[in-house]
């Protein structure tokens, strides 16, 4: 839920703070006053497109920012969502969201005062707030949004069925298409094979083995130095141990050297306890000089000048680096080469027997997918029966008691971009959301033909009609808060005071926001924002501010007859309070 939503340099609003809470709260205003950026800014909090031309060109940047309540299950998604871009929820458990705009188009996201993607705004917005407006209801009149207005509507197990539909259906397609480009391609893919055998068969013949070129190398060298390496490593292990001849008895060697100074330090240890850790210390270097000669030996033992193996390592390394120039630059890049050739090769196979076994995979997946096909579109008409139902009660409520709505749902007719299959005993086309066509029609008067929306409402009728599925999707869960901009337009007179009474009532289980020009609808408002338009010089501005009471009152009386001022209007305005609050407490 959102408690707070603060608006600065954008459009006519310089800065403004709006004290949201629950229930219903209304924004009206003088038109041109800047209601419908109230709306503009939630787009904005909430990942929408920026647009430089909206940012006040006095300030050079808008910035919004909101505070959000995180509650229920929307509120967990959230928190998770925003824990993986890094951000996190204040103490208190609030959400502070902010989007600014610069006049240069730039736009920048935070997120608990972390900067996010602006996608993460987006996402969020998808959780929690859901916003109509006109261009809501033209969205609505596309057939594929009826289409998934209705799989809204029909639940979570309906939804479940959906997914597993599209699952099976994208299998269905990828085995589809894989045979139809292994039999269209089969001398393209014979071609490449060719020449990955080839590869793979010189590769194979060398067995290459993982890290074998550096070993070699290391050995290469070696063998070509072992003259060197063995002075070297005979002149050390001397030094170390002295040597094995009789001439070299007399000189002393490290180890002996050092067994001398220990027993001399501890000779005196009794009198300085510190010669004693010394002598101590000496006895470890003697033992690590001692292993360091053992060492020595082993290597003087390994060493062996072979020009045999040199000359196999020699065309060894030869054997590799063909490899290497061909295929990688190392023979772990080799070894790895082999092992995509031989995946690829076993996707550009076009054998007869591969090629039937798709066949019959292909054709049980289309057996299944028309099936699930079938039981997705009895779950629509179900669905359908019910929503129409449910939709025409609610607009007997909103003075249309005469007008029905009707969810048709047909089979979609075989494209050439999509297949046919038999569902239900018939041809159809089948697409990634099914084989059914969905369209909202609306029987506007007993007599009338059932007519599609667009053809069948006016704009007053359009309004209610939107109003009253919104109703019904609010029985069915959907976002915490709701967002109204004049949805209400072409309406008055008692369809005014039901489409009032229906918004307060979704405001007992949502958060519902209502930018409105209808007192009708003000009146039941738990709470009244009124935009002010303030022109200085060259200069406009508006600013927001909560009505109450007797300010409330004339603010109503200004939306019924332009007289603020007018003690008439001013009774009437709470003539018409009075009213909604009783139908509210009924």
């Amino acid at each position: 839920m959102l408690e707070e939503l603060r608006i600065t340099g954008l459009g006519v609003i310089e800065d403004a703070t709006l004290p949201l809470g629950r229930g219903l709260t209304v924004i009206t205003g003088e038109t041109g006053a800047g209601k419908t950026m109230v709306v503009t800014s939630l787009g904005l909090l909430f990942g929408g497109r920026a647009d430089a031309g909206r940012v006040r060109a006095d300030l050079g940047r808008a910035v919004v920012e909101g505070r959000l309540r995180l509650n229920g299950a929307s509120g967990r998604a959230v928190q998770a969502r925003v824990s993986d871009a890094g951000a996190e929820p204040d103490e208190d458990g609030s959400l502070l969201m902010s989007r600014t705009v610069t006049s240069e188009g730039r736009s920048r996201a935070y997120i608990g005062g972390r900067s996010v993607p602006v996608a993460v705004l987006g996402d969020v917005g998808e959780h929690v707030v859901a916003v109509h407006g006109q261009s809501d209801q033209l969205r609505l009149l596309r057939p594929a949004e009826q289409r998934a207005a209705l799989d809204r509507f029909a639940g979570p197990e309906h939804e479940k069925l959906l997914e597993s539909f599209q699952q099976l259906y994208a299998r269905w397609r990828h085995v589809e298409d894989d045979l139809a480009d292994r039999r269209r391609n089969a001398r393209e893919r014979n071609q490449e094979a060719d020449l990955l055998r080839l590869g793979l068969d010189e590769i194979t013949r060398v067995d290459p083995q993982p890290g074998e070129d550096e070993a070699l190398r290391e050995e290469a060298q070696r063998l070509e130095h072992v003259e060197g390496l063995r002075a070297a490593a005979q002149l050390a292990h001397q030094v170390l141990a002295g040597g094995p001849d009789a001439a070299t008895d007399d000189v002393p060697d490290a180890v002996s050297m050092l067994g001398m100074a220990r027993n001399t330090l501890e000779g005196q240890a009794g009198v300085d306890r510190s010669l004693g850790d010394l002598a101590g210390r000496l006895a470890e270097a003697a033992a690590l000089v001692g292993d360091a000669a053992v060492e020595l030996s082993s290597y003087l033992d390994s060493l062996d000048a072979d020009p045999a193996r040199l000359q196999a390592v020699y065309e060894r390394r030869a054997m590799l680096k063909s490899l290497t120039r061909k295929y990688a630059e190392d023979v772990d890049g080799v070894i790895a080469w082999a092992d995509r050739a031989r995946a690829r090769l076993a996707e550009l196979d076009t054998s007869d027997e591969l090629l039937e076994e798709l066949d019959r995979e292909r054709q049980r997946l289309a057996g299944e997918v028309a099936e699930l096909a079938g039981a997705l579109s009895a779950a629509r008409r179900a669905a359908a029966t019910r929503f129409s139902d449910e939709v025409t009660t609610e607009l007997a409520g909103l003075a249309m008691p005469h007008a029905r709505v009707e969810v048709v749902v047909a089979p979609k007719s075989a494209g050439r971009s999509e297949p046919t299959l038999t569902v239900a005993g018939a041809e159809t086309g089948v697409g990634p959301d099914g084989a059914d066509e969905v369209e909202l029609r609306l029987h506007a008067h007993p007599g009338a033909p059932a007519l599609p929306l667009q053809r069948g409402a006016s704009g007053g009728e359009l309004s209610r009609v939107m109003l009253a599925i919104e109703v019904v999707f609010a029985g069915v869960g959907g976002p915490p808060t709701l967002v109204f901009d004049e949805v209400d337009a072409g309406v008055g007179g008692r369809a005014a005071v039901e489409i009032g009474r229906r918004l307060a009532r979704l405001a007992r289980e949502h958060q519902v926001l209502v930018v409105t020009h209808l007192p009708q609808v003000a009146a039941f408002a738990d709470r009244h924002l009124v935009v002010a338009k303030d022109t200085g010089g060259a200069v406009t501005t508006s600013g927001v501010r909560q009505v109450e009471d007797t300010e409330r009152a004339r603010e109503l009386a200004r939306m019924l007859a332009g007289l603020p001022d007018s003690d008439l209007g001013i009774a009437h305005a709470e003539e018409l309070l009075a009213v909604a609050a009783r139908e509210k407490r009924g």
